[in-house]
């Protein structure tokens, strides 16, 4: 009788190169305070369109869509600490009856009141922002009946007048959800530590010893798995990359996709990172060279087309796919022993930002203590990183110049 058990995963904090991606991905997290407040937010603006006029009893469904409904929220683009969210909110039957923009301009006019810094209506929803960084996207949505729960359309309008190309666009927020924590189960060793060092990072030790010894299978805001703490690198690594660029990036929504077909329990953090990579990387070099542009769809909803405004070009989707080509390299690499320390913390910063890099550096120093600032790592013989010993903090005193070019050495030089 074969018995299937659980997955618990790894604990990312227990091997060196895993450790400081975790505390990266740590970096750029939604904070405790913030989750606090994002609950709140949600709640109170769901309350403030249900006391308007045009929207009362007109809401039949007001929930998390995106990043927030799967627990992969991190700090917007080009940015260390704002952070947007996305909300759904299914319309009634008066709404049936206008065109899209409408319907933005009826829900901009409703919010326009709301006591944030700015209400801006975009070309699918309406933006609110807080003064704490904070923007919470409201998108409008039609239910389309006689499908499976919550297929909808949302609206579609650049406005400030309508347009040819005003429409209603499929979508299925609801059920890719359902799709995406069925692909990625509960890996509940590493949700555990993941939850308590994201708590402790907060100054809330007391709350994580209280809350670590049973993380519920569907916490609100907790990565439960590998697969979504590399997808949450992965986001940021491609918002560093075009955090200067003008142009559309690839998708959060499509990343999340590859990330539910990619998600494989129980491997290592840099592991499964560079499987999300590589997946994505196969896809578009077999839409290339066919010349075709990468599409993908929803994998409940095939009308819901994630691709629909991103690529552009088949030059900008393999622009995108080199980029992905040089984190694996880098990441290959650290994991065979083969950078030094100096060069691996550069491509680290290259890669996710100098401040979260550099962050994620100070948080392992003063855990581990302050000779590790000045250890020197040793290799196992087949690349392996090993923490600090006694001896090798030693042997680091002989030449202390060796460690004053940069304040955290700790994966220390192959010798």
């Amino acid at each position: 009788m074969n018995i299937q058990l659980a997955p618990t995963g790894l604990n990312p904090f227990d091997d060196p190169l895993d450790r400081i991606l975790a505390e990266i991905a740590l970096s750029v997290q939604l904070p405790p305070s913030l989750h606090d407040k994002a609950k709140l937010r949600y709640e109170a603006v769901r309350r403030h369109l249900e006391a308007t006029t045009a929207f009362f009893d007109q809401i039949e469904h007001f929930y998390p869509q995106g990043s927030m409904a799967i627990d992969a929220t991190i700090s917007t683009r080009g940015t260390d600490d704002e952070y947007d969210l996305d909300i759904v909110s299914q319309l009634g039957g008066r709404f049936r009856v206008m065109a899209p923009l409408e319907i933005l301009t009826e829900l901009e006019s409703a919010l326009s009141d709301y006591p944030v810094q700015r209400v801006l209506r975009q070309t699918r929803c309406v933006t609110l922002f807080y003064a704490d960084k904070m923007h919470l996207d409201v998108t409008p949505s039609l239910r389309v009946y006689s499908t499976v729960d919550r297929e909808s359309r949302i609206t579609h309008a650049k406005g400030p007048r309508r347009s040819d190309d005003d429409r209603l666009v499929d979508m299925n927020a609801y059920g890719f959800a359902q799709w995406y924590a069925n692909r990625t189960p509960l890996e509940r060793r590493m949700a555990k530590e993941f939850h308590r060092r994201w708590l402790d990072h907060a100054g809330l030790a007391a709350r994580a010893d209280a809350d670590v010894d049973d993380v519920p299978d569907q916490c609100n805001f907790i990565v439960k798995n590998t697969a979504t703490l590399a997808l949450q690198l992965l986001k940021r690594f491609r918002n560093i990359r075009y955090a200067s660029s003008a142009v559309r990036i690839p998708p959060s929504v499509m990343l999340s996709y590859y990330a539910g077909l990619a998600a494989q329990p129980n491997m290592s953090l840099s592991a499964m990172l560079v499987r999300l990579a590589n997946w994505i990387i196969r896809d578009i070099e077999q839409a290339s060279l066919y010349g075709r542009l990468l599409s993908v769809a929803n994998p409940v909803c095939a009308t819901d087309v994630f691709t629909d405004r991103w690529p552009e070009s088949i030059a900008q989707q393999d622009e995108f796919a080199e980029h992905l080509h040089e984190l694996v390299r880098s990441l290959e690499a650290m994991r065979k022993g083969e950078m030094f320390p100096d060069a691996m913390m550069d491509t680290l910063r290259d890669d996710f930002g100098d401040r979260v890099v550099t962050r994620a550096a100070d948080q392992i120093a003063t855990e581990v203590g302050g000779a590790i600032q000045q250890s020197h790592q040793l290799y196992t013989r087949r690349g392996g990183v090993l923490l600090p010993t006694a001896a090798a903090v030693a042997a680091s005193t002989v030449n202390p110049a060796v460690s004053a070019a940069r304040p955290h050495t700790f994966f220390g030089r192959k010798i």
